[in-house]
């Protein structure tokens, strides 16, 4: 059974963009790639025929993966969250109470987690964490090395 995954716009326009480009790009290379191996002869013994249709293959399974995704895929409609909570695409400004550090973090979808830019899951334990305090509420969050507590300094939507 497929579960529902929530996009920004921004997100969902990257996943049918990667959508498009393995069915109008990779698929027809795949099956050219197929076709000039099997014009190299006896299929029997042409290793590159069998490796280009297992690519064809896992090619195929990615497409159709992405596809169940896509039909699964709800736009997330910004202007109807509530912010005095920590949500979905809340840019949350929290204060490790263990060392006093402080750290902004926006909160997206799994597949639109990117630490480097300061995006989180909402799926990680963290962003779990997270979602539902208001500020100045402390979130305690289990992590592997024990837990850890984070006050609710600043929720803003960007």
């Amino acid at each position: 059974m497929s579960t529902v995954s929530y996009y920004t716009a921004e997100g969902l326009k990257k996943l049918r963009e990667e959508l498009d480009y393995l069915k109008t790009v990779m698929r027809p290379k795949a099956s050219q790639d197929i076709a000039d191996a099997r014009d190299k002869g006896d299929l029997s013994e042409n290793a590159e025929y069998d490796a280009a249709k297992e690519a064809q293959g896992m090619l195929e399974m990615k497409i159709a993966k992405l596809e169940e995704i896509h039909a699964n895929a709800r736009l997330i409609d910004e202007s109807n969250l509530d912010l005095s909570k920590v949500l979905v695409l809340s840019s949350v400004k929290i204060k490790n109470q263990a060392n006093g550090m402080e750290m902004k973090y926006t909160l997206v979808a799994e597949s639109e987690a990117d630490l480097k830019t300061g995006k989180i899951s909402v799926t990680s334990p963290i962003g779990k964490g997270l979602l539902g305090k208001s500020i100045g509420e402390v979130a305690e969050i289990k992590v592997p090395n024990g837990v850890l507590k984070f006050e609710i300094l600043e929720i803003t939507r960007e």
